[in-house]
């Protein structure tokens, strides 16, 4: 999932939407570019669970 962050959006703000997109859709971080005008492309990826078996 491709998140763009405006460079107007406070840095606080973007915490936040990358927090609730972490708890609530189970994404991670993956890779954040920051462009020369100040936005941010934030890449995220769906997190890895692992699950033993009770076998």
């Amino acid at each position: 999932m491709d998140i763009f962050i405006p460079r107007d959006l406070s840095r606080e703000a973007a915490r936040q939407l990358l927090t609730e997109h972490a708890e609530y859709g189970k994404w991670e971080l993956s890779r954040v570019r920051l462009h020369p005008d100040g936005s941010r492309h934030v890449r995220l990826r769906r997190k890895v669970m692992r699950v033993r078996s009770t076998l």
